[in-house]
């Protein structure tokens, strides 16, 4: 175990160090240049000039590159080209807010999922099977930003003073916190629930099949336990892989649900620096991202011997 983890580890770092040399990379590809962005286009050309000086863009890259890969291991992403405040504490300030919808609707999605995965596949072919299966496809067929605004119409307009407490103006008191996010949780998470929905019910279905499920039916112990302990304990080794792919991917890309519910998230800010080109703040959101997909993956891969005992971590 201690092995694999040092090993991924490794090739979490060496994926990490790619990325950072892509988005090194990404402004000298731009074709708005830095100093435009940051002078303005009134900007004269010794204006210009002087921003690339203080930006040390006049010197060799090889020179620009190395000062970037060692601010980063100090933990430094520079600072933004619009008002100059540090990036990390930027990203720091918005953080929490996606942290908050991202992990609360992945409660929401992998419990919803799994458990309306587990009673298609328990009741295969039948009616329950069968309105699952439509709740899926109703899933399936709805766009996050579609749901998000159907549910804004509705908590808004149509429950009236009731549904104000969903849209508490500026921050949140801390009685209220849960409540603004529900529906920000519940737009996430229709969506992804009916994608593991489909995925649970598939892995199940496999795992009821085999030959250790049908031994434990045949020495009469009880139906659920042999779902829960035997079957639903080694289907849910995809169902948890998907889910440290798409936490990790979701904590930088929940821009549609932020905008839509006024959320001052990591997916807000990344909104309005690309609006302005602000390149740092791109670039940081942009690792900040690699890194939870990485960890998550990480977390993942451990998770397997733990869920299934079949598996042994070389």
């Amino acid at each position: 175990m201690t092995g694999f983890v040092i090993r991924r580890l490794l090739y979490s770092l060496v994926v990490l160090w790619l990325v950072s040399t892509l988005v090194f990379a990404f402004p000298h590809l731009s074709p708005v240049a830095v100093e435009r962005v940051v002078g303005g286009p009134r900007a004269t050309a010794d204006d210009l000039a002087q921003i690339r000086s203080n930006l040390g863009l006049d010197r060799p890259v090889p020179v620009q590159y190395g000062d970037f890969l060692a601010r980063l291991l100090r933990g430094d992403l520079g600072d933004s080209h619009v008002n100059g405040a540090p990036v990390a504490a930027l990203i720091a300030e918005r953080l929490p807010t996606t942290l908050l919808l991202v992990l609360g609707a992945g409660v929401l999605w992998f419990t919803g999922g799994v458990v309306i995965g587990v009673y298609g596949a328990t009741r295969a072919r039948r009616a329950g099977d069968r309105a699952a299966t439509a709740l899926v496809l109703a899933g399936l067929s709805t766009p996050p930003f579609v749901m998000a605004l159907v549910l804004l119409h509705v908590f808004s307009t149509g429950l009236g003073e009731a549904g104000i407490g969903f849209f508490e103006a500026g921050p949140p008191s801390r009685e209220r916190l849960l409540q603004r996010m529900v529906l920000p949780w519940t737009a996430l998470a229709f969506l992804m629930a009916a994608a593991y929905a489909r995925l649970t019910r598939g892995a199940m279905l496999d795992v009821l099949g085999e030959d250790y499920v049908r031994t434990a039916r045949a020495k009469g112990l009880p139906e659920r336990r042999v779902v829960y302990r035997h079957a639903l304990r080694s289907a849910l080794t995809p169902v948890v892989t998907q889910l440290g792919v798409d936490v990790g991917a979701l904590a930088g890309s929940t821009v549609v649900i932020e905008k839509v519910f006024g959320l001052q998230g990591v997916g807000q800010l990344v909104h309005q620096s690309i609006t302005l080109g602000d390149t740092p703040v791109i670039i940081g959101v942009t690792l900040l991202a690699t890194v939870f997909v990485v960890v998550a993956n990480l977390l993942v891969d451990v998770g397997y011997s733990v869920l299934d005992p079949r598996v042994r971590l070389p």
